[in-house]
């Protein structure tokens, strides 16, 4: 096992990868959900989101084992066997042969996400914490912002040359680079003697604590709402380009358009969150996403946008959701796990999986009315910034 500790560069282009195998998990499969419907499920074309959303959930429901499983036998060998069953999963999906049975495969590739997603947060916060901790991660979430960014144009270069199933592979190289280098460079942020016995006592007395704290209870429900708009937008984005705007075959290069834009915002959060503080950045953005979304809501139904200018203005709107989420989500974790610490772990799988799959179950039926326009969409998440902005606003004092 290495023992000289990274650079903190080298650690923030690591955590980066980390995280980017959930991105191109789901930002890969995007150019994919045409042909998935028509082999798989042609007469329900809209089923074909839960390709991505069947992800989503199984990542939620893993973030609840992976960080008690990381307290207790360290987190390096937590976030190995979890990309054993992300890698399980991914060769599963090659050979499925039915929408459900997909669906199941991707389950359980969501599953083994969880350990790179939430055992890696539990990784910064054994090494720093507050506002450096968001700082660290927003930095991290910058470079991991060109995944996105690419993810759509290099699925559509697999699809060509090996049907959409050859996704699977690519994503499995991605991942072993990834468990690799950590590996290899990463030496161990949790001693032996500051690990916890995987024991039912010990974790329901984690899970209580976590759950009590309204702090902490706050951040993960505005998370919530946050996921529920950002995973309603990813499920929505390639239908909306093709059936709303006839775009389906320049989405690649508009997605990725669209990601290096807001990527600016993890540069400008790690910029300004040590100066002004996670709270107020994150009630700035929830606020300003709240007003926007509402205006654009309003200017589609009343059909106020010329012919030529309603994609672009859908094109400032998307873009404004991964802003809005590159300013919030990184700050909101911190803001979880700060008092919690001792049970970095456990915080970081109960914040991770409450988040997670309750935002699914708000996103799916937001990606299932699309009725051939956006409005559905922008409407849901004016209204969950609505509901975030609120919840904030209970929370006294500043941080």
């Amino acid at each position: 096992m290495p023992q000289k500790p990274m650079s903190q560069s080298e650690f923030i282009a690591m955590l980066a990868m980390l995280f980017a195998v959930v991105a191109f998990s789901i930002d890969g499969m995007l150019p994919a959900l045409p042909r998935i419907a028509a082999e798989l499920t042609p007469d329900d074309v809209n089923a074909a989101q839960l390709v991505v959303t069947s992800f989503l959930l199984g990542m939620g429901i893993g973030t609840l084992f992976a960080g008690p499983v990381s307290d207790t036998v360290g987190r390096r060998p937590a976030i190995l066997g979890f990309v054993g069953v992300y890698i399980l999963g991914a060769a599963l999906s090659t050979q499925a042969g039915s929408l459900d049975l997909l669906l199941a495969s991707r389950l359980v590739q969501g599953l083994g996400s969880a350990g790179p997603r939430i055992v890696s947060l539990a990784m910064v916060r054994d090494l720093h914490s507050g506002r450096q901790m968001a700082r660290i991660v927003s930095f991290a979430m910058m470079i991991f912002t060109l995944v996105p960014a690419v993810a759509p144009s290099l699925g559509t270069v697999i699809i060509a040359g090996f049907g959409w199933r050859g996704i699977f592979g690519a994503v499995i190289l991605f991942a072993a680079l990834a468990a690799a280098w950590l590996l290899l460079r990463q030496p161990e942020t949790l001693p032996p003697e500051r690990r916890r016995p995987l024991r039912l006592a010990p974790l329901g007395h984690a899970f209580r604590e976590v759950m009590t704290h309204r702090l902490v209870v706050t951040s993960i429900s505005v998370q919530t709402l946050i996921y529920a708009g950002l995973f309603a937008t990813l499920s929505s984005a390639q239908q909306i380009f093709d059936v709303s705007f006839h775009r389906a075959a320049s989405f690649p290069l508009w997605f990725a358009m669209i990601a290096l834009l807001a990527g600016g915002a993890s540069f400008l959060n790690a910029t300004l969150v040590v100066r002004l503080g996670m709270r107020r950045l994150i009630g700035a953005a929830l606020g300003a996403q709240l007003v926007f979304s509402a205006g654009m809501t309003g200017a589609t139904v009343l059909g106020l946008w010329p012919a030529g200018l309603a994609f672009p203005a859908y094109l400032v709107w998307m873009t404004s959701v991964f802003f809005m989420t590159s300013l919030t989500l990184g700050n909101l974790n911190a803001l979880a796990l700060e008092p919690l610490g001792h049970i970095a772990g456990m915080a970081a799988s109960v914040n991770g999986c409450i988040a997670t799959v309750v935002s699914v179950t708000i996103a799916a039926p937001i990606g299932l009315m699309f009725d051939g326009t956006p409005v559905p969409l922008m409407a849901s998440v004016a209204t969950l910034c609505a509901l975030g902005f609120g919840l904030l606003q209970t929370l006294p004092g500043r941080s």
